[in-house]
């Protein structure tokens, strides 16, 4: 299980760089998702430090802004309608839609926070998840957000990401929804959150290595506009808890290894 936007540091020279309060900018991090998955036993669990604002780790390493940068950067760059938010790898803005630095950036800052922890990151998702495929014939990984309560009649507080089905089998989509039901929340796939750079990245079902964000509607556990944590936390800690030990239970008889190739057949 991972949780990547819930880090609260800050470098001292990234604060120096930003017009943005430390408060400022820790509005967008998914507050305390690394403290939901405390409880979670008996498998590995993976919490960012530095904060959002600093670095997306669920971002692509090329979903660089270039006009954020005084010169050229080494390596090549895609847009998309994020990064033209000011939400790439690098972002521009934090929470609020408030611009984090004073002035552009060295170009070779953004190769800097990708080597130093993008590809860490990543990398180490990698090793776990292929240690555990090579043990199991499957892998799973669970990237675990908060989201702010979405617009409309009833929404959804649990959302569920595999891109469309793309980054994880569905049994194990089902199950874990179907978990969340019987806990007494409701639940959607996809909409509004498909899944990021992790599941894309991660997700490989054709080879046994299974995918799925999971959005919690932050509301559950904390107050919205101050963030602080009410009656509900324990709640939403202890059901992260026991997702954990329902999955790994289940898993071995949902169908989740790589299928045999013709030749090993």
């Amino acid at each position: 299980m991972t949780s990547p936007h819930s880090g609260r540091e800050f470098p001292p020279t990234f604060l120096g760089t930003s017009r943005l309060s430390v408060a400022q900018l820790r509005r967008a991090e998914d507050a305390y998702v690394d403290e939901l998955l405390a409880g979670v036993a008996g498998v590995p669990v993976m919490r960012a430090r530095f904060g959002r604002a600093f670095l997306d780790l669920n971002r692509g390493p090329d979903e660089l802004d270039p006009a954020m940068f005084d010169g050229s950067l080494p390596m090549a760059t895609a847009g998309g309608e994020r990064v033209a938010a000011g939400l790439g790898v690098v972002p521009r803005i934090a929470g609020h839609g408030l611009d984090i630095y004073r002035r552009r950036l060295p170009a070779a800052e953004a190769e800097r926070r990708l080597a130093s922890l993008h590809r860490p990151w990543h990398a180490r998702i990698g090793e776990l998840l292929s240690r555990a495929r090579a043990r199991h014939g499957h892998a799973i990984l669970i990237d675990c957000h908060s989201m702010p309560t979405p617009v409309g009649i009833n929404p959804p507080q649990i959302v569920l990401g595999d891109r469309f089905g793309q980054s994880a089998a569905p049994a194990l989509v089902t199950l874990i929804e179907q978990y969340f039901v019987a806990t007494g929340w409701r639940v959607a796939r996809n909409k509004p959150y498909a899944g990021g750079h992790t599941t894309v990245f991660h997700g490989d079902v054709g080879n046994g290595i299974h995918a799925v964000q999971v959005e919690i509607d932050r509301s559950l556990y904390v107050d919205a506009r101050s963030l602080i944590r009410h009656g509900g936390f324990d709640r939403v800690r202890d059901a992260m808890t026991c997702l954990a030990t329902a999955v790994v239970a289940a898993a071995p008889g949902l169908g989740l290894a790589a299928p045999l190739s013709e030749a090993a057949e």
